[in-house]
């Protein structure tokens, strides 16, 4: 099944588009496939990245159905300590 996946930051210029599609029976099955087809260094992204499917969090075991939303969302640093 295909699903709509929104990426972020470094997935976002290393897969040179804010959004792809992709297919899976999971978050996990995406995630591996797209990381398979965009490199090493996206791969290493996705591992510590965070998920949400149609805007609720969700983990790499999370099954997904046709026409969902799944969104990758890499760790996010910076700021300033207060």
């Amino acid at each position: 099944m295909t699903v709509h996946v929104r990426l972020f930051a470094a997935l976002r210029e290393l897969a040179g588009a804010g959004s792809v599609e992709a297919s899976g029976r999971s978050v996990g099955d995406v995630a591996d496939a797209l990381s398979a087809s965009h490199g090493e260094r996206f791969a290493k992204i996705v591992a510590v990245s965070s998920f949400v499917v149609n805007g609720e969090r969700a983990s790499r075991a999370t099954v997904i159905a046709e026409g969902d939303e799944v969104a990758i969302l890499p760790p996010v640093s910076g700021g300033t300590a207060a």
